[in-house]
């Protein structure tokens, strides 16, 4: 399987894989195998690109999968639908959490390892509650950080590791915490960016090796690169309406994965609604943390 082109009128992207996911979702490098994972939310497909030899497979399909991050041995940790937290390793699951009783009717949505290996992991807002941000600690316990959140979505630390970006994607608003990296708090919460209707919803977010925030922006064709004073700083269109989450990649962390979602509807979603595209950017990423979280048995 190869790569393939897709053009824009600013941007050449280039398109890595198209399996047409309903909710492509939470790209992610990992470091240790040298692949690029991402997932499909709904139907909980996950898959991986190799760069080195442009091989990409479906290596998992199971229950709903919301996001994950990557374990310090490269095992993935699945957050799942109910709460439930599951360890993938070589087509494996292990029971971390089997669920959450609050969020019995919910799912986890975007996910990120602290560089402790502690994860942040929001929920979805249920028919009689708005979403959660939780905190799951190195022992697998849970913490609540945030609640009344709309759509709980993308996150990423600072780069001096003492700030937070949270995305909440309904209120199209992104927000900024202080985060302290020995308790893992969050404090603080104000306003860092609020969106326009024009540029869609604010979705998955990372931060570059400059310090600036890319947000994923879902309706609106486009990935936004702010500054740390919450300016417009770059605009990269995509020919896909429904751009969900990014991150960088690659052995120098220079490529841009951009996960897009609509598969399900190219009508009315762009004819590449669901694939994954790789963007050079002209700037270097940083590396995600490893989540380090015990395997104790079920909770």
């Amino acid at each position: 399987m190869n790569e393939s082109t897709a053009h824009t009128a600013e941007i050449v992207p280039r398109m890595v894989a198209n399996y047409h996911c309903h909710t492509g979702e939470n790209p992610l490098w990992n470091p240790i195998d040298k692949r690029l994972y991402w997932c499909d939310i709904p139907n909980g497909r996950i898959f991986r690109y190799d760069p080195a030899s442009k091989v990409y497979e479906q290596c998992h399909e199971g229950d709903v999968v919301g996001g994950f991050t990557i374990e310090s041995d490269g095992a993935l940790l699945l957050f799942m639908a109910r709460g439930a937290v599951r360890r993938w390793a070589q087509g494996t699951l292990t029971t971390i959490v089997s669920e959450i009783p609050e969020e019995r009717e919910s799912r986890f949505n975007d996910v990120l390892a602290d560089p402790v290996g502690r994860v942040f992991c929001g929920t979805m807002a249920t028919p009689t509650r708005l979403g959660r941000l939780y905190r799951l600690d190195l022992d697998g316990s849970l913490t609540v950080m945030a609640e009344g959140i709309q759509c709980s979505n993308g996150m990423a630390f600072s780069l001096d590791h003492r700030k937070m970006y949270y995305t909440d994607s309904f209120a199209r608003e992104i927000y900024l915490f202080d985060y302290d990296k020995r308790t893992g708090s969050l404090t603080n919460r104000r306003l860092f960016i609020r969106s326009d209707e024009a540029a869609g919803f604010p979705d998955g977010a990372t931060v570059d090796a400059e310090g600036f925030l890319w947000s994923a922006h879902w309706d609106g064709f486009c990935a936004i690169r702010y500054s740390t004073d919450g300016k417009e700083d770059r605009r990269i269109h995509l020919p896909t309406k429904k751009v969900s989450s990014l991150t960088f990649g690659g052995d120098n962390y220079f490529d841009l994965y951009i996960t897009t979602a609509g598969g399900d509807n190219p009508n009315e979603n762009g004819e590449y609604a669901g694939a994954l595209f790789r963007i050079n950017a002209g700037v270097r990423g940083v590396a995600e943390f490893y989540s380090r979280i015990a395997c104790t048995g079920v909770k």
